[in-house]
């Protein structure tokens, strides 16, 4: 597998969230390969969008959003979540994209044992292992050592994948208080894999 080209994240923000679903993400853990398939993803808008981290301007927690497209920018949410956003467009502008589901492919055992802590039990990890923002970064290891990776080069990346275009539809986002009137949530219809059914 090849990471996608730097050209591909460079683009509008709400063009590459919807091309980022049927992608694979990767992860390089010593010899082992996660691989899932991107199902569900949010859109955030930088400056013009006041659900985004960015919206207010450019701080020592958001900066990894406003490089060029094509890193990650991990945040710690609630005090106890990570969540995993690609950068989208030039370096400067502040926007990117949430990664909110993926559908499992490879190394689902090792993904299982990621997501295993307190009480959870090894069947609702199965069940509900990448259905959501913070349990994927939870099976894939993404943490705040991540934060800034660039997705050319580093044991992240994101791949094209064979098959034809998913079908493709659009929603509110989820969890936010600001913004709520744009469906600039994306996901891959009839997924099961999607963390929210409409």
């Amino acid at each position: 597998m090849r990471p996608l080209p730097r050209s591909f994240y460079l683009r509008p923000t709400l063009t590459v969230a919807k091309d980022l679903l049927g992608k694979y993400l990767v992860r390089k853990l010593g010899r082992e390969l996660l691989i899932g398939r991107i199902v569900e993803v949010e859109a955030y808008l930088g400056t013009r969008d006041p659900a985004s981290h960015a919206y207010r301007g450019r701080t020592k927690r958001n900066d990894v959003m406003f490089w060029a497209g094509g890193h990650l920018y991990v945040y710690f949410t609630y005090g106890m979540h990570f969540c995993a956003n690609v950068v989208t467009g030039p370096d400067g502008i502040g926007e990117a994209v949430l990664l909110r589901a993926v559908e499992p492919v490879e190394g689902i055992e090792r993904m299982t044992k990621n997501r295993l802590h307190g009480n959870l039990s090894v069947a609702g990890a199965q069940r509900n292992l990448t259905s959501g923002p913070a349990k994927l970064c939870e099976a894939f290891a993404i943490g705040r050592r991540e934060n800034g990776t660039d997705l050319m080069h580093g044991e992240i990346m994101i791949a094209a994948a064979p098959g034809p275009k998913p079908r493709i539809a659009s929603s509110k986002r989820i969890g936010i208080r600001a913004g709520t009137e744009f469906r600039w949530r994306f996901y891959i219809r009839n997924n099961t894999w999607v963390s929210r059914k409409n």
